[in-house]
């Protein structure tokens, strides 16, 4: 039995870079003042249907100003530079270049997470994030939100799942780590076709060469997982005014549970709730407390007495 089923927990993203970094590392949310493909009109307009106006960044600002504000809680934290707000490569590679260096230039920064879209990452954007990658600790994070094609016509994504597995392919082959977030509780969507999602991102990715005549495998790096919520600013409030992904925090933690267990344990679990500042959300009405909603996981963790990749 591994230590991960022994504890019955899952392999988090904090303990991971605790044990790596041997500190407290805490992300920075920061808004470079990148725009979306899918809203200056080259693939659509009006970006993703839950996506607020601020490009699902309402908690980010610049780095002082977070480290200020986190500093309060976690005084000898040392950080990562989050590039959260819109696509954060979708800009030239001098700007990528001047602004990831300047977040980096940052004496409590260890290294950069930057979440983009898969149909963002273009050659010399990867030649700039593997060399970015060779000098620092690195992830690039994918909004994929659902393997399912109708779901993504649904939801405005403009982009098919074949863009997905090609820059999963592009960034780990160069050895770049890659966390895929998911959202659970797109309208459509049942609770097989969630964890359809989860078991396609969790596969074995086979990088083509042979280490003794067998082919090296590897996987994501992490996965980001949480419940859709209904915010104010987003086309979901105009199309599904009424909307609720989930009815209760029970129905939603059962189903998080449910995805570990088909998790890879080695696979680092980067988020399992979703914040949205409590002003702008509609729906569902508890999602805000995050406190309770990751207490209820490792609660039913324990009484159920299962554990991240518990059913593989």
């Amino acid at each position: 039995m591994s230590e991960i089923s022994t504890n019955y927990t899952f392999n988090s993203i904090g303990s991971y870079l605790k044990k790596r970094m041997g500190c407290k590392v805490v992300k920075l949310s920061i808004d470079g003042g990148f725009t979306c493909p899918n809203r200056d009109g080259s693939k659509g307009t009006g970006g993703c249907i839950f996506c607020s106006a601020s490009g699902s960044g309402d908690l980010a600002s610049d780095i002082p100003s977070q480290i200020q504000l986190l500093s309060r809680k976690w005084p000898n934290a040392r950080y990562l530079a989050y590039f959260q707000s819109h696509t954060n490569t979708y800009a030239p590679v001098s700007q990528l270049r001047r602004q990831y260096s300047a977040a980096l230039a940052h004496p409590d920064v260890l290294g950069l997470a930057i979440a983009t879209r898969p149909d963002c990452l273009p050659d010399d954007v990867l030649d700039l994030l593997e060399e970015f990658n060779k000098k620092t600790f690195l992830w690039v994070e994918l909004g994929l939100q659902s393997m399912h094609e109708k779901t993504a016509a649904l939801i405005n994504r403009c982009y098919p799942l074949s863009v997905y597995d090609k820059a999963v392919a592009d960034l780990t082959s160069r050895g770049i780590r890659v966390v895929t977030h998911l959202i659970f509780g797109l309208p459509g969507e049942t609770r097989e076709d969630m964890l359809q999602s989860v078991k396609y991102v969790c596969r074995d990715l086979h990088s083509g060469s042979l280490q003794n005549n067998v082919h090296e495998v590897s996987r994501i790096f992490g996965i980001k997982l949480h419940m859709l919520n209904l915010v104010r600013g987003s086309q979901m409030e105009t199309l599904y005014p009424d909307y609720t992904s989930f009815s209760s925090i029970e129905e939603y933690v059962d189903l998080v549970i449910s995805a570990l267990e088909i998790i890879p344990p080695e696979i680092t679990i980067h988020r399992l709730s979703g914040d949205a500042p409590r002003p702008t959300l509609i729906a569902p009405e508890w999602s805000y407390k995050k406190r309770t909603i990751l207490n209820s996981i490792h609660n039913t963790l324990r009484q159920r007495k299962t554990w991240q990749g518990a059913k593989l």
